[in-house]
């Protein structure tokens, strides 16, 4: 069943920036002090993000308080997304677009819900890219969020540490056209 939500695209960053930005610094909350993941960190990459093809984004809320959020955007054989992944990916992954997932986070409150699933299923839902492509830290939640994705069908293809203020993350991929789930994961973000 999905969850009772209101999801709303946006394909330019400024309407979404606060309630992207609000929603990152309560996920993100024991990490802030961390300079990968300080607000300001994260504000940087967004509007870098937003620039770039094919960007777009997500967020749900629940009676008019955003709750979760994803956002992606294009990226092609030149990107530096592919490059800092070693080993290299195979042309397969590369030859063509492919929809890089850059962020997804979900409140606590609505953790395990199927919420990060059906942002994750709904920015994806109208893009035309044969791949889509994101970068996990390993460590998150003990391994629970690297094992969420692979339950999404995504699969490990490298390792990736995009600043030296990163962790060393783990690059997956999966084709789409993407497979519906049939219930919420046990372990969903």
């Amino acid at each position: 069943m999905t969850p009772p939500v209101e999801l709303r695209t946006f394909h330019s960053v400024e309407p979404a920036r606060q309630g992207l930005l609000d929603v990152y610094a309560d996920v993100r909350a024991d990490l802030l002090h961390l300079p990968n993941y300080a607000v300001t960190a994260f504000a940087e990459r967004l509007d870098r993000h937003s620039k770039e093809p094919g960007w777009g984004a997500i967020l749900a809320y629940e009676q008019g308080e955003p709750i979760g959020y994803a956002y992606a955007n294009a990226v092609d054989a030149e990107d530096r997304w592919w490059k800092r992944i070693t080993p290299p990916p195979p042309a397969e992954y590369t030859d063509r677009p492919a929809v890089a997932l850059k962020e997804i986070g979900v409140r606590i409150p609505w953790r395990g819900t199927g919420i990060a699933r059906h942002i994750h299923d709904a920015l994806l839902a109208d893009r035309s890219e044969p791949y889509v492509t994101l970068m996990v830290n390993p460590l998150a939640g003990n391994g629970k969020v690297h094992r969420l994705y692979e339950s999404w069908g995504y699969e490990d293809i490298g390792q990736s540490q995009p600043s030296p203020a990163s962790p060393v993350l783990t690059a997956m991929v999966r084709s789409r056209p993407l497979r519906q789930p049939t219930a919420p994961h046990p372990d969903g973000l």
